[in-house]
């Protein structure tokens, strides 16, 4: 009898975790917010990314066999996918809902594959923000796993691994060990370094302008020469200000000749894509592009906002659409005409123009509802969280409110056919911008001006210039250049850049990207033996026929065949043509202070460092810091040092560390606040530089 009642329960309990739904996401915290949504009659459970991949060791891909992937799992995912089949067996169903793009759809069919589930099942459910309503909803539509998806996302990885093990090794033989490269990472380095040629090859040209502050009564205005005879002149040297200044009598007054007054609006920018959130996240928050992604994907996933309720506060990060749900335009609306007035809400909202190779199968970044204000939503979020989601729902807002209207005025001032221009403005209604600024919104005001009214100068003021090179690339510039070429995709961007710098092959001063010597040998072979790896019209190109295969137009292995073909005999030729370029160690000018031989230069993964020269006999070596003589703050005896950080950020810190901990990352000058007694720094500024104290709101001049 006891054996039949112990038989009897364990039935029971199969019976009872039979009748749970198994759900398999990416991620642990996208699992405990669809989990609070779908209920107990659901089991919701993490993959934790991918399982199954291509072997680190070698190729892993059968070149002879139609490009076939050699996949499989992970190192350290055994103990995952075994939980996953345990729960898969005892499952009534199984749903996949990896993330809603070419990665997750892979993700889902490598699963698939794992659990020997029916492909022919629908299973698969998605959804484009992570709410009560929306995944309830998908839940209701579940689809077979989509394999043009998964095709394309596979193409892109054998692609990705042919050209990343074919060129590796060559640069490992000719150069040195642990290079790499890559389809996107190659572009990349490559545009950073034309534009160095650029700058290297720039000749500065002299020019010269005037500006002058003209006098209406008591309101006076700046102006700036424009021409003679109303032609435009350029003033190419010292020589041209004479002969102009020269027609001028400064103690006569200047004829108003022409005042034309006009509206212009601004209209705003569209919502956030992937690429534009990256660039203004970098341009506004200073967010590297990495931290960019993670913090959207945390809000996306699901933030817990009290009495244990989480949410996705913003849709889907990895999209190239402006497109918005009709709902999410009625809420705005709402929301915009209780807020700020029906005079601020638009009747057409500004649409974005789709990028060439966009796909647009998901909408913008978006707040996932509005009514979730950054104000009502801080409490729950990080810092930068905050940041990124005050910066994701201002956009979208403004994106659905009315145009910023300006009243402009241009004033033409002459004397003896020696014409000065002056331009005002003046916002009418600020529209949109109450929520939103873009670029320099000031009013320039000028005094009432009209046709025939005198004025008198007051001041002139000729002044020299150079012309300027081109800038370096920032991360938002670069972005920007690879979304316009068509180069990549947008959630490959931050891999990309990541791993350029941790190769060595670029550094970041200053928040500009600068090769190193390492990037521009490694630049000047891929050049050389494989143009069409750093072409960007051809990697472009890849990136089309990816879209095609995810479109069902092409079939995924003709695509990496007509890639290969002509690749193979470049890679074959490289081996034989390519000279073992030698990269000698700088002497340091210090000896090692553990056996005495001079110390040399190396190259590292984060920058350079003091080796010993009898490496391997002496493994000592040391950080290369810049001594700045000012006194450490906090010890009062070390001096503060220039460091640089993994991310090859500078700091600042003492040189007594560890046995002092003083750090910052603005440079400290080594004088007291007058206020409070604490250490001013000195920040650098987009018009210069200033000092400041970082404990209060005691700030100099900005000086340039």
């Amino acid at each position: 009898m006891r054996s039949l009642s112990m038989a009897t329960s364990k039935t029971k309990k199969r019976r009872k975790s039979n009748t749970r739904k198994l759900v398999i996401v990416e991620s642990p915290s996208k699992a405990k917010t669809i989990g609070k949504y779908l209920g107990r009659t659901y089991k919701v459970v993490a993959s934790l990314g991918h399982v199954r991949d291509l072997p680190k060791s070698r190729m892993g891909v059968e070149i002879d066999n139609n490009y076939k992937p050699e996949y499989i799992s992970i190192r350290g995912k055994g103990p995952v996918i075994k939980q996953l089949r345990a729960d898969a067996k005892n499952a009534k169903a199984v749903y996949l809902a990896s993330d809603p793009d070419r990665e997750g759809e892979a993700i889902a069919w490598h699963v698939s594959n794992l659990l020997k589930l029916d492909p022919k099942e629908k299973n698969r459910v998605t959804f484009n923000e992570i709410t009560k309503d929306a995944v309830k909803e998908s839940f209701k539509q579940p689809r077979t796993i989509n394999m043009d998806l998964v095709d394309a996302q596979q193409a892109r990885r054998v692609l990705d691994r042919l050209v990343g093990y074919s060129i590796s090794p060559i640069l490992w033989k000719k150069v040195k060990r642990g290079l790499s490269a890559g389809r996107v990472q190659s572009v990349a380095l490559n545009l950073i370094i034309q534009r160095e040629n650029e700058i290297r090859n720039f000749k500065p040209e002299e020019y010269w302008t005037i500006d002058a502050d003209f006098a209406k009564g008591k309101e006076e205005f700046k102006a700036s020469f424009y021409g003679i005879n109303g032609k435009k002149v350029p003033l190419k040297n010292n020589d041209d200000v004479r002969k102009v200044m020269g027609r001028l009598d400064r103690a006569a007054d200047f004829d108003i000749t022409s005042v034309n007054k006009k509206q212009r609006r601004r209209l705003p920018q569209p919502p956030f894509t992937t690429s534009t959130l990256q660039q203004a996240a970098n341009r506004r928050l200073n967010f590297r592009t990495r931290k960019t992604m993670m913090a959207a994907q945390q809000l996306y996933e699901g933030i817990d906002i009290g009495q244990g309720a989480a949410v996705g506060l913003i849709t889907y990060m990895r999209t190239d659409s402006t497109r918005i749900a009709g709902i999410a335009k009625h809420e705005a609306s709402q929301f915009i005409h209780e807020k700020y007035g029906a005079e601020y809400a638009a009747t057409k909202p500004v649409k974005g123009k789709l990028q060439e190779g966009a796909q647009d199968a998901h909408e913008a970044i978006r707040p996932t509802s509005v009514m979730r204000t950054p104000a009502a939503m801080k409490q729950y979020l990080t810092n930068d969280q905050y940041k990124l989601y005050s910066l994701i729902w201002s956009r979208f807002v403004a994106s659905q409110m009315t145009a910023q209207v300006i009243d402009t005025m241009s004033v033409k001032i002459v004397q003896n056919n020696v014409e000065f221009r002056a331009n005002g403005s003046k916002v009418r209604f600020a529209g949109f911008t109450k929520v939103y600024h873009q670029g320099k919104e000031k009013d320039n005001l000028l005094p009432d001006l009209a046709v025939d009214d005198r004025v008198r100068l007051v001041k002139d003021d000729p002044a020299q210039h150079f012309t300027q090179p081109p800038a370096r690339y920032t991360e938002a510039a670069l972005v920007r250049t690879l979304e316009e070429n068509g180069v990549g995709r947008p959630s490959t961007y931050a891999p990309t850049l990541d791993t350029i710098q941790r190769r060595y092959y670029v550094r970041e001063v200053n928040r500009h990207f600068e090769p190193t010597e390492l990037g521009e040998i490694v630049n000047k072979i891929i050049e050389k033996q494989f143009p069409e790896i750093v072409d960007v019209k051809f990697t472009a190109d890849v990136e089309e026929h990816l879209d095609q295969i995810e479109e069902g137009k092409r079939n995924w292995v003709e695509v990496v065949d007509q890639f290969f073909q002509p690749f193979e005999k470049e890679v074959n030729a490289a081996e034989k043509e390519v000279d073992k370029i030698e990269m000698r160690d700088q002497l340091a000018g210090i000896n090692c202070d553990i056996c005495g031989a001079p110390m040399v230069i190396k190259m590292g993964r984060y920058g350079k460092f003091y080796a010993c020269s009898r490496f391997p006999k002496c493994h000592n070596t040391k950080a290369i810091v810049k001594d700045t003589g000012v006194t450490c703050p906090k010890c009062g005896k070390g001096t503060v040092v220039e460091r640089k950080s993994k991310r090859n950020r500078i700091f600042y810190g003492c040189s007594r560390y560890p046995e002092c901990d003083f750090v910052s990352w603005d440079k400290p000058i080594g004088r007291r606040c007058p206020k409070d007694g604490h250490f001013l720094v000195e920040k650098k500024l987009k018009g210069g530089k200033q000092v400041v104290c970082p404990n209060g709101d005691y700030k100099e001049p900005v000086q340039k």
